[in-house]
C-alpha cells in the first residue's frame, strides 16, 4: 500500500498534467477555426479552377498533354505523406504513414518503386527510420502551409511525370471531415483524370479558346495541382488540430478519472493510518492504567 506522501505526489503530477492538456485543447480549439476559414477561403478559387479545367478539358485528347496520358506500365509511383510536425494527435500520423508503408511495401512486391515526399517532421523521421530518404522533406509547416510548398511538391511532381521517372503521382493525406472526425484519403493527382469533368461539361459547347485549347490546358494543369494540394495541405492541417483537440479532451478527462481515483486512495489510506493512531493511543491509554 502506498504512503501518503507518494499518493499526494502522484495527484499533483496528474493535476499538472492536466492542465497542460486542457491548455493544448484550447490551443488546438483555436487553431480548428483558423485552419477552417482557410479551407473556406480558398473554396472559391479551387472551385473555379476545378470549373476551367471543365471547360477545357472536354475540347483535348489525352494524347495532347503528358499529363492526362496514363501509362501502360507502371514502375515507379511518387507518394506524397501529408502528416504533421508533432504528435498528441491520436492516431492522425500513425494512419497516413502505415498506409504509405503498406503501399511501399505491396508496389516492391509487384516489382514496382516508391518514391516518397514527407511532408511533415513526422514523416521525415519515420521514413528515414526504415531506410527511405525522401526525395523531399518538408518540416515546421504542417500547422500552417503555404501555398510555395504546394508549388514545390507540383513543380516536381509534373517534371517526373514528364520527363518519365515516375508513372503515378499518389497523395495520402487526413480530410477533415468535421471538428470530430478526419477521413483518411488516397488521391491520384497524376496522370489527371479528367473524364469526370469531361462529362460535366459535355453540354458547354459554346465557349471558343484562344489560344487553342490544348495550350490554355498546358498552363492550367500545373495550376490544378498545385491548388489541389494546397488545399490537401490545409485540410490536413485542420484535421491535425481537430485530432489533436480530441486527444486531449480524451486526456483531460482520463486525468480527471484518475485523480478521483487517487483521492478515494488517499482518503483510505489517511483514514486507516488515523484509525491506527487512535488505536494506539487507546492502547497505550490501556496499558498505563494497569
Amino acid at each position: 500500500m502506498p504512503n501518503l506522501h507518494d499518493i499526494e505526489k502522484r495527484i499533483k503530477s496528474v493535476s499538472s498534467t492536466k492542465q497542460i492538456t486542457r491548455t493544448m485543447e484550447m490551443v488546438a480549439g483555436a487553431k480548428v477555426k483558423y485552419a477552417t476559414e482557410r479551407i473556406q477561403t480558398s473554396a472559391p478559387y479551387a472551385d473555379s479552377m476545378t470549373e476551367m479545367l471543365q471547360g477545357v478539358a472536354a475540347r483535348v485528347q489525352a494524347s495532347e498533354n503528358p499529363l492526362l496520358e496514363k501509362r501502360e506500365s507502371v514502375k515507379r509511383v511518387l507518394c506524397v505523406a501529408v502528416v504533421s510536425d508533432r504528435g498528441l494527435a491520436g492516431g492522425f500520423n500513425s494512419n497516413v504513414l502505415r498506409t504509405v508503408e503498406k503501399t511501399i511495401r505491396a508496389k516492391k512486391a509487384q516489382g514496382v518503386e516508391v518514391d516518397v515526399i514527407a511532408c511533415g517532421k513526422k514523416a521525415g523521421g519515420f521514413f528515414k527510420f526504415r531506410g527511405v530518404t525522401p526525395v523531399l522533406d518538408f518540416k515546421d509547416l504542417s500547422a500552417d502551409p503555404t501555398f510555395e510548398e504546394a508549388s514545390e511538391i507540383a513543380d516536381y511532381a509534373v517534371k517526373a511525370y514528364e520527363e518519365g521517372s515516375v508513372d503515378e503521382v499518389v497523395l495520402v493525406y487526413n480530410h477533415c471531415k468535421n471538428a470530430a472526425e478526419q477521413v483518411l484519403r488516397e488521391e491520384v493527382i497524376l496522370p489527371v483524370d479528367t473524364e469526370a469533368v469531361v462529362a460535366a461539361a459535355a453540354e458547354e459547347t459554346s465557349v471558343e479558346f484562344e489560344p487553342e485549347p490544348a495550350d490554355v490546358l498546358a498552363r492550367l494543369l500545373p495550376a490544378y495541382l498545385r491548388t489541389s494540394i494546397y488545399h490537401a495541405l490545409i485540410d490536413s492541417a485542420a484535421g491535425e488540430q481537430a485530432a489533436r483537440r480530441t486527444a486531449m479532451h480524451s486526456a483531460t478527462e482520463n486525468a480527471n478519472e484518475m485523480v478521483e481515483t487517487l483521492s478515494r486512495v488517499y482518503n483510505r489510506v489517511r483514514q486507516g493510518a488515523i484509525t491506527t493512531e487512535i488505536s494506539e493511543i487507546v492502547g497505550g491509554a490501556a496499558a498505563l492504567e494497569d
